[in-house]
């Protein structure tokens, strides 16, 4: 197993989910749909396929949503434990918080809201081989400005952690994957929030202890508002973005059961028709997510939009760059573009225009 069975993960679940609102009003956002499945079981998939067998969730917001799906982890060949976190603690202070349920030799450390195809085999191969206390994913980025970067040396030694800076000295950010010799994660305060970027990590370099960094350009999204989770759903979808836990085929659309799509609609870019969703004649839904039970009505647009569980867009209504919370109603006619945000049971007469970002 390529000494994978030394090894054990930590998923921290326990954001609020503020900036998906309203989709996290009712189910944490690791817990989302996502391509067919809760966003979390793409990443425990991923840590499945490397060889990773036990895995310790942390908890916080609407904790018992993630046992009531996964159980104890069997049906992903996995075990799984769950730790709730009381108040909020930050990275540093969430590992150390699930510490006392720890047993390997070396912990992979995830947020769970990250979208990545990065080997996390060769992330461990190479903290062993440098014989690193902490070794970090970073992951390229085409722009670094709005992301603290993470310069390192010629033998991929990490020489600080730097705040967003308009001109960055190095393209590589943290990606939010860590592997910590188990006797590190010992060393982090608990019972109070900790960063890790901020206090955790520099504390190490001050000490002297060995920080490496695994370097890639591999697929990288951080999953915080909704319309990175469409766009990272739909590159599940299209398998721009890799996922053992694709309940379905790679393409243009995947069709979950009991989902009816008229003969003359048009359904692609890497858009998710819900269980029980409906799309009606001459409809075009492109890049879209329809959660289960969703109705789009004949010759409706939806384009980049999330509608969610049993909401209805009305025939001829056009929904673009928009999400919908559950059980909406747009009226026929109705359009809606510009980033609109709308709550739950809301209800949209026929032939409105909105272009405001919350409804």
């Amino acid at each position: 197993m390529d000494g994978m069975d030394t090894v054990e993960a930590v998923v921290l679940v326990g954001g609020k989910g503020t900036r998906l609102r309203p989709l996290t009003l009712s189910a944490p956002k690791p817990m989302l749909p996502t391509a067919g499945v809760p966003f979390l079981a793409h990443l425990l998939s991923r840590i499945r396929a490397a060889g990773v067998r036990r895995v310790v969730l942390g908890t916080s917001y609407l904790a018992e949503t993630f046992s009531a799906h996964f159980g104890d982890g069997a049906d992903l060949d996995l075990q799984l434990t769950y730790v709730v976190e009381t108040e909020p603690l930050g990275t540093g202070g969430g590992i150390a918080n699930v510490a006392e349920h720890l047993t390997a030799e070396h912990v992979l450390v995830f947020n769970g809201d990250v979208l990545a195809g990065t080997d996390l085999r060769a992330v461990v191969e190479t903290h062993r081989k440098a014989e690193a206390d902490v070794t970090l994913h970073l992951v390229r980025v085409p722009d670094p400005r709005a992301f603290g970067c993470v310069p390192t040396d010629e033998t991929g030694r990490v020489m600080a952690f730097l705040e967003k800076t308009p001109n960055p000295p190095t393209d590589q950010i943290n990606a939010g994957c860590y592997v910590f010799r188990r006797q590190v994660i010992d060393t982090i305060p608990r019972g109070r929030p900790v960063s890790v970027e901020r206090e955790t990590f520099p504390g190490l370099l001050a000490s002297g202890a060995r920080i490496q960094a695994y370097v890639d350009s591999a697929y990288w999204r951080d999953m915080g508002t909704p319309f990175d989770l469409i766009r990272g759903s739909a590159d599940l979808v299209r398998g721009i973005a890799p996922s053992p836990a694709l309940p379905g085929p790679t393409g243009e659309v995947l069709v979950l059961d009991g989902a009816e799509i008229a003969a003359d609609a048009v359904v692609d870019g890497g858009s998710t028709v819900g269980c029980g969703a409906r799309i009606g004649p001459g409809a075009t839904v492109t890049g879209s997510v329809l959660f289960d039970g969703a109705v789009v009505g004949a010759g409706a647009r939806v384009e980049a939009a999330i509608v969610g569980a049993g909401s209805v867009v009305g025939d001829g209504a056009a929904v673009l760059d928009c999400v919908l919370g559950d059980r909406v109603r747009v009226g026929a006619g109705c359009e809606l573009r510009g980033g609109m945000r709308v709550w739950p049971d809301t209800v949209l007469p026929d032939g409105s225009v909105r272009f405001s970002s919350d409804a």
